[in-house]
């Protein structure tokens, strides 16, 4: 193996300004850890974008290593539940943000942030969902907790067309859920249709703002992933005992609702925050995403695969919104 290793380092000069680029380091510049693995997919979040600009909410110190995401194989390992060869992922933790990431050829992590690679499941596939894909399980894990049933009605999925949003719709159409999905792009109509939408709304369609307390209840539960006014009509337009899983906040940090959909519809909110899923749950779910909710076609989910050197424009994309479904990097 060679002691050397392409990545994406963001760095900081000393009067601020932030750069990226593809370098070559050595394997001693990593950081400690159990586990090496050679990583051969990781995928682009929003997050990830953030990151790479060296946004300070998210990357810690410099230089860094973006990428939140990872699969690959592991090369060394000093913890006995892995050893050399084994399939891995990880997703969460501090992985791509205070600790260097998945946008490296190798990569050095604790053991207990890492996940084999479950029966069901490639390398590549395990990316297609990456942390997006696990966000939209863990809410639909939510919804069956709450009981929000198939024949309770539909499911509202806003920011339908984003990694969160299309992986949303495309396992709750698979669990037998009408999905009702709201996107202000009209390119992703189509796909979202394919994905097994029943009905593709518009943002306007889903965003009320009247200062009226409770709107006409619309839907069963929903999955939110822009937060701001869209998730407060959400709220208001949920049946009596329904659900909302809230996991963004592009559309705003301000949530302009009362108690009423609470304490009159007896309605749950969910936020869902997957760095720090407990890893029984967490491997778990995996293998539910692997097994009996993975769809049927996972690439239809995929709108590029990208390497290391062909990031940049993605990464502009998705920080413009202009991003439908997933991007995947093979390293």
């Amino acid at each position: 193996m060679t002691d050397t290793f392409r990545c994406l380092v963001v760095r900081k000069s000393a009067a601020g300004a932030v750069s990226r680029g593809i370098e070559p380091l050595s394997i001693g510049d990593l950081p400690p850890g159990d586990v090496l693995i050679r990583v051969e997919w990781s995928s682009l979040n929003y997050k990830d974008a953030l990151s790479a600009t060296g946004h300070p909410g998210v990357t810690k110190s410099f230089p860094h290593v973006p990428g939140i995401d990872a699969a690959g194989t592991v090369v060394e390992s000093s913890a006995e539940r892995f050893r050399a060869g084994d399939k891995v992922l990880v997703t969460g933790f501090d992985f791509g943000a205070g600790r260097w990431g998945g946008y490296a050829e190798l990569a050095r992590v604790p053991a207990d942030w890492l996940v084999a690679l479950p029966a069901g499941l490639t390398a590549r596939q395990s990316m297609i969902y990456g942390t997006a894909g696990f966000t939209a399980g863990m809410s639909l894990a939510a919804l069956e907790h709450h009981e929000v049933r198939p024949s309770a009605g539909p499911i509202l999925v806003t920011g339908a067309s984003g990694g969160v949003g299309t992986m949303a719709v495309a396992l709750l159409a698979k669990a037998g859920h009408d999905v009702e999905a709201a996107t202000g792009k009209e390119s992703a109509r189509e796909l979202l249709a394919r994905l097994g939408a029943k009905r593709i709304l518009t943002r306007e369609e889903v965003s009320d703002t009247s200062p009226r307390p409770l709107l006409s209840p619309r839907w069963a539960g929903a999955i939110d992933t822009v937060g701001g006014g869209i998730l407060a009509t959400a709220l208001r337009s949920v049946r009596p005992g329904g659900c909302v899983t809230a996991c963004g906040l592009t559309a705003g940090t301000d949530l302009p609702t009362t108690v009423y959909p609470f304490i009159l519809r007896g309605i749950q909110l969910i936020g869902i925050e997957s760095s720090y899923y407990p890893m029984a749950k967490r491997i778990a779910l995996w293998s539910k995403l692997a097994g009996p909710w993975k769809p049927n076609d996972l690439e239809r989910i995929v709108s590029r695969t990208v390497g290391l050197d062909e990031l940049e424009g993605p990464i502009q994309a998705i920080l413009k919104g202009q991003v439908t479904g997933r991007v995947v990097v093979k390293l």
